[in-house]
């Protein structure tokens, strides 16, 4: 998907379109896949609202307390958010924002929007771009609760996310889960995030564009370009050198401190994992890579799939999307973990440290 796009067409929700430079851009993406540059590259472009935090409003704060039209839940909600990290970087005075949160936000995209505007005001800028790679699974809602905006999906080489997730210690798909899943887990896990990304993106071809991690390294200008043209904003690559904001100076690797990490993180799968492995993968999840624009390395013939690859293929993408349903629509979103907010009151994060991890 080349992500086109007509500024003249009206946006969901009004017959009122703002000019394109003024809408709001949501990046997101699959964790790892470098929705962390890509967002410090906008900041460094000048324009955007400098706001190095995090906001899941969708992915952790409503499942875990409950939708804001409550306003008991909103109440929690934000009497938590004062207490984040995120909060800490907004630079906004917490009487007032606290204040028009409680009063106003009566979504989480209304919650959003209120404290991106504050924090843009603050500034004098007319836009903010708001990072979170799990907007991906939210991006009916967003346009839902937030007038105009406009979506960056990047996509990275799932050979390589799968490594640099099992270099995490993976992910826990059940929030009682105390071992990581295996490679095969994490690169079906990938497939899936992916694929919600663009089922969604394909809905909305005008405010939606993809783009590669590797294009993003390896051909920055040439990226940069064409995400500049999409968002109606100057991208000039020098100005982002030079200003370098977060990971453009300081690498967020899975590797650092290997005394082997490879400098190009492009393509780190083909130094790092066997053989064997690369087979498996490629064999788990082969046609996704092509229809994403990988390559496969591995002879046909090497990679048929097993029973147990193919039972694997079959189940857990069903899993993984009944588990996020329930997550957002069952009491199961009271065990989503708080640890990824940062926060600062001992009691409330020893509180949260005796729930299982989401």
């Amino acid at each position: 998907m080349n992500g086109t796009h007509n500024s003249s067409t009206p946006a969901h929700g009004s017959s009122v379109n703002p000019p394109r430079r003024q809408r709001p851009v949501f990046v997101m993406g699959c964790h790892r896949s470098g929705t962390n540059l890509l967002y410090d590259t906008l900041l460094s472009a000048g324009g955007f609202a400098l706001y190095r935090g995090y906001l899941p409003i969708y992915e952790i704060l409503v499942p875990r307390f409950g939708t804001l039209e409550s306003p008991a839940n909103r109440q929690k909600i934000v009497e938590t958010w004062l207490k984040t990290k995120g909060f800490r970087r907004a630079g906004v005075d917490p009487a007032q924002i606290s204040s028009q949160l409680l009063a106003e936000a009566s979504s989480a995209g209304g919650f959003i929007r209120i404290v991106m505007d504050k924090i843009a005001q603050n500034q004098g800028v007319e836009r903010w771009a708001l990072y979170d790679p799990d907007s991906v699974l939210h991006v009916a809602q967003i346009r839902k609760d937030i007038p105009h905006p406009l979506f960056i999906h990047i996509i990275r080489d799932g050979r390589d996310i799968a490594l640099s997730l099992m270099k995490m210690e993976g992910f826990r798909p059940f929030p009682w889960s105390r071992h990581a899943r295996t490679l095969l887990e994490t690169a079906l896990y990938w497939e899936w995030i992916v694929h919600q990304g663009r089922q969604h993106g394909s809905q909305i071809p005008d405010d939606y564009i993809e783009i590669h991690y590797e294009e993003l390294v390896n051909q920055p200008r040439e990226a940069l370009a064409r995400l500049g043209d999409f968002l109606d904003h100057d991208l000039d690559y020098e100005r982002i050198q030079s200003a370098g904001l977060g990971r453009l100076r300081e690498s967020n690797s899975s590797f650092r401190g290997d005394d082997k990490e490879i400098k190009n993180p492009v393509n780190r799968w083909k130094e790092k994992l066997s053989h064997p492995q690369v087979a498996e993968l490629e064999a788990l999840i082969g046609s996704s890579l092509e229809e994403f624009g990988y390559s496969l390395t591995v002879d046909a013939e090497q990679r048929l799939a097993g029973f147990r690859l193919k039972s694997l293929a079959a189940i857990y993408p069903r899993f993984l999307s009944v588990k996020q349903w329930l997550k957002l629509n069952t009491p199961m979103g009271r065990l989503a973990n708080l640890s990824a907010l940062e926060l600062q009151d001992s009691d409330a994060e020893r509180s949260d440290q005796e729930l299982p991890g989401s």
